[in-house]
């Protein structure tokens, strides 16, 4: 850690504040990782992938989604624009 810390340009802090972690971030998002798949099961299991479906497409542009019935479940398929918009519209859900 101590060794990466002085390599690294005093313009980049890649560690964390509070714990000294180091992270690459190439390793965290990657740039193709655009859709996001949920499967819901239950009584309300399509109401809440509607709802879901709406969250994100009233969060982001250019986001499309499409919810497939197999069953008693409701697979709801989420794409997104960027890789960053899912991990946000994920953190943002809890999901």
């Amino acid at each position: 850690m101590k060794i990466i810390s002085l390599q690294e340009s005093s313009l980049v802090n890649e560690t964390c504040n509070d714990c000294g972690s180091y992270v690459d971030i190439g390793a965290v998002i990657d740039e193709n990782d655009t859709v996001l798949f949920i499967c819901f099961t239950g009584t309300d299991a399509q109401k809440k992938a509607e709802l879901i479906a709406v969250k994100a497409t009233n969060r982001f542009d250019h986001v499309q989604s499409e919810i497939k019935k197999e069953g008693e479940k409701f697979n709801l398929l989420i794409q997104f624009a960027f890789s960053a918009e899912k991990m946000i519209f994920q953190l943002e859900n809890s999901i």
